[in-house]
């Protein structure tokens, strides 16, 4: 089972909380994002589940990033929770709930069960990792119902995406991490790039990833696990396919941003789908596509209108 020891977790105290005269180590508020307040104990939990949901052992070497990704995270998630109060929706499914226990669980190679005993070993109320599932999922729910009308899919490009993979026996599957930076002016783009490229270079990937970038995969270094050829575009799928396995793509220009891969394993695999299958796969991939552009641009809108403010002892 995995355990991160609880005497890890004294660092945290010692670190992210505050002391009294008398040598009382006390909670205390760390920032409010909007009307909302965060204290000192919200961010060393925020800390334990970053840990126990990427399967990592806490170092002293990382303190400050783990603080750095757990503000963050804290911040998207609240900035979230208050577009979603505002619109009050709170659509849910409960299978997708489930699912996604599922897969936060999978992830690091156990059950549900087992990992709300994880939680309970490191006294983390597992409470909070459902609500942070909850609030992704209303998010999603919101996003839809505000640009559905907006979903436009080109049947004409569906179609030529079905003749090819129609007559493929056999699929290329892409084992991928991703960072997504907002789009830049021109004039900055290349200095943005050569950032972020020193970056992965000093830090590594995923650290660059949980750092800077804009997309859900962040908190998990940028993973998107394996990805079948059909949900890909031909432009990024191109690029992939020129990438070696273990190197990181060129930048690649979006309407919406600027994506970095990196193409941690390539496989082939047997194609058993049917024809509808696949056309309603890659409907459902150019659907997702477009949500998340409207996800991101929403959020930084929202993002705009909602004060951070930090406080020190």
């Amino acid at each position: 089972m995995i355990k991160i020891n609880k005497i890890i977790f004294l660092v945290f105290l010692v670190f992210c909380y505050s002391k009294k005269a008398g040598g009382e180590i006390t909670d205390g508020l760390f920032m409010t994002v909007g009307n909302k307040p965060i204290t000192q104990s919200d961010i060393v939990n925020e800390i334990k589940l970053i840990l126990i949901l990427t399967n990592q052992s806490y170092s002293a070497k990382k303190r400050d990033e783990l603080h750095e990704v757990a503000v963050k995270s804290t911040v998207k998630r609240v900035i979230k929770e208050i577009e979603i109060e505002r619109n009050n929706y709170y659509s849910l499914s409960e299978k997708e709930f489930q699912n996604e226990l599922n897969r936060l669980a999978t992830n690091i190679y156990v059950d549900v069960e087992t990992l709300k005993n994880i939680c309970a070993s490191n006294e983390l109320d597992f409470a909070i990792i459902e609500n942070q599932i909850k609030t992704e999922l209303y998010w999603n729910s919101l996003i839809f119902q505000m640009y559905k009308n907006k979903l436009t899919i080109n049947p004409d490009e569906i179609e030529e995406r079905l003749k090819i993979a129609q007559n493929k026996e056999k699929l290329e599957e892409y084992l991928i991490s991703e960072i997504v930076i907002k789009n830049v002016e021109n004039s900055l783009l290349e200095s943005k790039i050569i950032e972020i490229k020193k970056n992965i270079e000093l830090e590594g990937f995923e650290n660059t990833a949980k750092n800077f970038s804009l997309s859900e995969s962040a908190m998990d270094g940028g993973d998107l696990g394996w990805l079948n050829e059909n949900v890909i575009s031909e432009k990024i799928k191109n690029v992939i396919q020129q990438t070696p396995i273990g190197e990181i793509t060129e930048p690649i220009l979006l309407s919406d941003g600027l994506l970095f891969f990196k193409i941690r394993n390539k496989r082939k695999v047997s194609s058993e789908l049917s024809l509808e299958e696949i056309k309603n796969q890659l409907i459902s991939s150019e659907k997702n596509k477009i949500l998340n552009m409207y996800s991101l641009s929403h959020y930084d809108k929202v993002r705009r209108s909602v004060a951070v403010n930090f406080y020190n002892d």
